[in-house]
């Protein structure tokens, strides 16, 4: 019998954070730098924990190095080749403690990844992406990858619930991927009615992986740089951005010209777009669970991180957090009814 869960579940939208006396005169005092020992590899991680998602759009070889100048992470799509691999390796071996590879669970991933992995040692993460993390397949994928990989980090995802961030964790994976439905280019609520207000979704997980000495990303929902604060604030360790990073120079894809206009594409990775391209067209026992926009171009992405990084130190300012890990201490959320004013949101832009 199908039942209701009436306990309130909230999304970014849904609140705000409230402002507490700070000792911070000045957003420059402000660390944004965590540093995390990992419960299954026991490696240590040391940076900003902002990650660009896998997406082939967005995690790109050239985002991963205007990453690294911050100091921040990105997640590289599993659709380049081995060669493609090697060659940015082998031009930017500073870089890559700053990456991780992924992998899906198909028929031939495993060894693809396994590839990469031996001809690259000095790759240490390995990013196990599936829209639905719930199946006995990809824990047993999960599990397999950790036997054979004892000694890397691993993220996996992506789940919404904390039984099932600690089934992850106890099969091998460090950081779990939270988040289904939320991004900007997924359509997966609208198709199959499922998924989890994203705010909820990671207090609830953090809790849970955090009993067990694991980690997570919030994975998706993330519109602006408050959203960033926000997952932050809610106990995310990791924030991982798509839409945030497309349309830049370093994201993935051509620039189309319309009008006198700039543009870039994004799409999701289940939608029809990914799917023609990297498997020949959407299998006739799925449907597309992902829409293709057009982003206006919008330059380098350097511009978009440091207005990213601007925000959440600024939110550190606010609630008298010198150090990001001090953010989620600090944060107390109040539920709203509306986030902005928006009486001239159509007519200015900001500058």
């Amino acid at each position: 019998m199908p039942r209701i869960d009436n306990d309130i579940k909230l999304d970014f939208k849904d609140v705000l954070v409230r402002p507490k006396r700070s000792t911070l005169k000045s957003r420059s005092e402000v660390d944004l730098t965590r540093a995390f020992t990992f419960r299954n590899s026991g490696h240590s991680y040391n940076g900003i924990p902002i990650m660009a998602a896998n997406m082939d759009t967005v995690g790109t070889f050239e985002i991963a190095k205007a990453m690294a100048k911050y100091r921040m992470f990105t997640c590289i799509h599993k659709h380049y080749s081995i060669e493609a691999w090697k060659e940015f390796a082998r031009e930017n071996a500073e870089i890559m403690e700053n990456i991780a590879a992924s992998t899906g669970t198909g028929e031939g991933d495993l060894k693809k990844l396994t590839d990469i992995i031996e001809a690259i040692p000095a790759i240490k993460y390995i990013c196990v992406d599936v829209a639905n993390g719930y199946s006995e397949h990809f824990v047993q994928f999960v599990r397999d990858v950790r036997k054979k990989f004892p000694k890397h980090t691993i993220m996996a995802g992506n789940v919404v619930t904390g039984e099932m961030v600690e089934e992850l964790i106890l099969s091998g994976a460090d950081i779990i991927k939270v988040g289904i439905g939320p991004g900007s280019v997924c359509t997966t609520r609208k198709k199959t009615g499922v998924g989890y207000p994203q705010l909820s979704a990671v207090i609830e997980c953090a809790d849970a992986a955090h009993g067990l000495g694991g980690h997570i990303i919030s994975d998706g929902g993330c519109t602006c740089p408050g959203d960033v604060a926000k997952a932050f604030g809610a106990g995310a360790d990791f924030v991982m951005l798509g839409g945030m990073f497309a349309g830049h120079t370093e994201s993935g894809g051509e620039i189309i010209e319309q009008n006198g206009k700039k543009f870039k594409m994004f799409y999701g990775m289940s939608s029809a777009t990914a799917m023609k391209k990297h498997a020949g067209g959407v299998a006739e026992y799925r449907a597309s669970e992902g829409k293709t926009v057009q982003i206006e171009y919008r330059g380098d992405v350097g511009v978009t991180i440091q207005d990213i990084l601007g925000g959440v130190r600024s939110t550190c300012t606010y609630v008298g957090a010198a150090k990001l890990k001090e953010l989620s201490r600090r944060t107390t959320f109040i539920r709203v009814t509306q986030q902005l004013n928006e009486v001239f949101a159509m007519s200015t832009k900001e500058h």
